[in-house]
C-alpha cells in the first residue's frame, strides 16, 4: 500500500512542477499501546509508529514562496515563508503554517520550496493524522535546508505548531511519529521526556483496529476542558501537599482523603490520571516477559477508566468493547486517541483475525446502522527520508 503511495505521490510531483522531487519524506500515524489522556498529565505513555503514513515530495524553488498542495483534497496553498504566520479559515493548512511559524520563532532561515502530499492515515481515527503532517512538514524542510534540527526537538516544534493551531495536545503524538523505531515501542516519560524501547512482540496476537467511522474533531470535543480539570484537580493536590507537583507523585489514597475538596468532575479525571500511570508501569512490565494477557487486562482496566471516570468515550466505542470482552481470542481492547469516536485497538488470537472482523462488523453495522472500518497495524519506523 505505501509503496502505491509514494508512487502515486511523485508522479503527482512531477506532473505539477514539471521535475523530479528532490526529498521523498515518509511521516508514520502511531497507535498508543496505553497511556491515554496523560502525555498532558506528566505521566508516561506507550506508543509506536504504524505503517500508514503521510508521504511527502519536496524541492527548493529558489524564492521566498512555498506552493504546497494536498493531494487528497485536491486543495493549495501558497505562501511567502518569509512573512509572519497567522490562523486560516482552511483547516489543514493551519498544521503547516504553525509549523512555519515555530521556525522563524527559533530563528531558522528557510527559502520557498514546492511540495505535496497524500496519506494513508484515516482522518479522525485517533492515529494522529495530524502529528504525522506537522512531522513529514518539518522534516522534509530540515533535510532541504540543512537546519540540522535534531529529532526530539522536531517532536517539541510539532507540538507547538499543534497548539499554535489551538489543540492543547501533549508530546506523545508527535515523539512518536519522529522517534518510532520497526517493532518497537516507546515508553516516554512525558515530564522529562526520557524514553526507552521495548520490543513490540505481541506472541500469538495480532494488532487490529476497529474504527467506528466517528469523526473526532479535538476543535468540538471535551479533550481541552479535560486538561483543564486535571490541571485543577492537581492544584488542589498541591494546596494540601506542597510537596506533589504531578499526578506520579500522587496515590489513590491520597486523593480519595481529597475528594471532598473537588468537584464529581475533577475528582474522576484526577483518580483516571493516578490509575493510568500506573498501568503504563505495568504494562511495561508485561511486555518485558511477554506476558500478553496481562497486557490485555489492562488495556480493558483503561478502557473502563476512559468510559466512566474520563467520560471521552461514546456508546460506539463502548460497544466494540464490550463485544472484545466477550471473545475468547480477544484478550485486550480500549478506546485508543482523543475519544469520542475513533478507533478502539484490540489484541486478537492470530488465526482468529478474519473471524472476529467478519463478526464484529456484521454486529455494529445490525445495532448502529454504521459501517465498521478495520485496520491491520505493524510497528514501524518513525520520519523518515525514502530513498528508492
Amino acid at each position: 500500500m505505501n509503496a502505491i503511495l509514494i508512487k502515486d505521490t511523485t508522479d503527482f510531483f512531477k506532473a505539477k512542477f514539471g521535475n523530479v522531487p528532490d526529498k521523498i519524506v515518509l511521516s508514520p500515524g502511531r497507535i498508543n499501546i496505553i497511556g491515554e489522556h496523560i502525555d498532558y498529565n506528566d505521566g508516561y505513555v506507550l506508543p509506536a509508529a504504524i505503517d500508514k503514513i503521510v508521504c511527502f515530495a519536496f524541492e527548493k524553488n529558489n524564492s521566498n514562496t512555498a506552493k504546497i498542495h494536498a493531494i487528497d483534497l485536491n486543495e493549495s496553498l501558497i505562501i511567502d515563508v518569509t512573512k509572519e504566520e497567522t490562523i486560516s479559515d482552511i483547516v489543514w493548512t493551519n498544521y503547516l503554517r504553525g509549523v512555519l511559524f515555530q521556525l522563524k520563532l527559533k530563528g531558522y532561515k528557510i527559502g520557498g520550496f514546492n511540495c505535496v502530499f497524500s496519506s494513508n492515515i484515516p482522518i479522525g481515527s485517533g492515529l494522529s493524522s495530524s502529528a504525522a503532517l506537522e512531522c513529514g512538514f518539518l522534516f522534509g524542510i530540515n533535510e532541504m535546508f540543512n537546519l540540522d534540527i535534531k529529532p526530539i526537538d522536531m517532536a517539541l516544534m510539532g507540538q507547538n505548531a499543534e497548539h499554535w493551531v489551538g489543540i492543547n495536545c501533549g508530546i506523545m503524538d508527535q515523539f512518536s511519529s519522529i522517534m518510532g523505531l520497526e517493532n518497537k515501542v516507546i515508553k516516554i516519560d512525558c515530564r522529562t521526556l526520557d524514553y526507552t524501547y521495548h520490543d513490540a512482540d505481541f506472541a500469538n496476537y495480532s494488532l487490529i483496529l476497529f474504527d467506528s467511522n466517528l469523526q473526532h474533531s479535538l476543535f468540538t470535543s471535551e479533550y481541552n476542558n479535560r486538561r483543564i480539570e486535571c490541571e485543577e484537580g492537581l492544584s488542589i493536590i498541591n494546596d494540601n501537599y506542597p510537596e506533589i507537583n504531578s499526578f506520579r507523585d500522587c496515590n489513590e489514597e491520597l486523593l480519595i482523603g481529597l475528594k471532598s475538596k473537588m468537584t464529581d468532575n475533577v475528582f474522576r479525571r484526577s483518580l483516571y490520571a493516578v490509575k493510568e500511570i500506573k498501568r503504563v508501569i505495568q504494562a511495561c512490565t508485561a511486555l518485558d516477559k511477554g506476558d500478553i494477557e496481562t497486557l490485555g487486562k489492562l488495556m480493558f482496566e483503561t478502557h473502563q477508566g476512559l468510559s466512566k471516570d474520563y467520560e471521552v468515550s461514546c456508546a460506539e466505542l463502548d460497544y466494540l468493547v464490550d463485544l472484545a470482552k466477550a471473545e475468547e481470542d480477544v484478550i485486550g481492547s480500549r478506546l485508543m486517541g482523543g475519544g469520542f469516536g475513533g478507533c478502539t485497538i484490540n489484541l486478537v488470537k492470530k488465526g482468529s483475525e478474519s473471524k472476529i472482523k467478519e463478526k464484529f462488523t456484521t454486529l455494529y453495522a445490525e445495532h448502529f446502522k454504521i459501517d465498521l472500518i478495520t485496520y491491520d497495524v505493524k510497528v514501524s519506523n518513525g520520519t523518515s527520508l525514502y530513498k528508492n
